[in-house]
């Protein structure tokens, strides 16, 4: 399928694929470095847009380069989804209650998971 113009993309694709594409890297990147990577053909404004979102959120690093800056990836897209959910938690006081409507809407593979990740059987 090909992009068209003014086609919108589902949340957060690109900034995966940039993400992906840092990760790949192993070394820091310019925006260029980048934009060169990935599969979508972007602006360079674009990519710098994304890559100033992806340090915004903590995702990336950066530091001066001859040119702008140097990327690198601190999270893969896993850290960055979990990143998301933290926040989303605290935005709540009521941590307990969100928890619970969280697991509430899991499957039973999840649900399992999370248990095994958390190291108890039944609770």
């Amino acid at each position: 399928m090909t992009d068209t113009v003014g086609e919108r993309r589902p949340a957060g694709e690109l900034e995966a694929s940039v993400l992906a594409a840092l990760c790949a890297a192993g070394r820091a990147q310019s925006a260029a470095e980048v934009r060169a990577a990935i599969p979508q053909k972007l602006a360079r404004t674009t990519v710098a847009t994304l890559l100033t979102r992806l340090y915004e959120k903590g995702a990336v690093g950066r530091t001066p380069g001859r040119r702008g800056f140097l990327y690198v990836a601190v999270a893969d897209s896993h850290g960055l989804t979990a990143r998301r959910m933290r926040q989303e938690l605290e935005q709540d006081d009521d941590h307990s209650v969100v928890l619970a409507r969280f697991v509430e809407g899991l499957d039973p593979a999840d649900e399992a998971e999370l248990k095994r990740l958390l190291g108890g059987g039944d609770h």
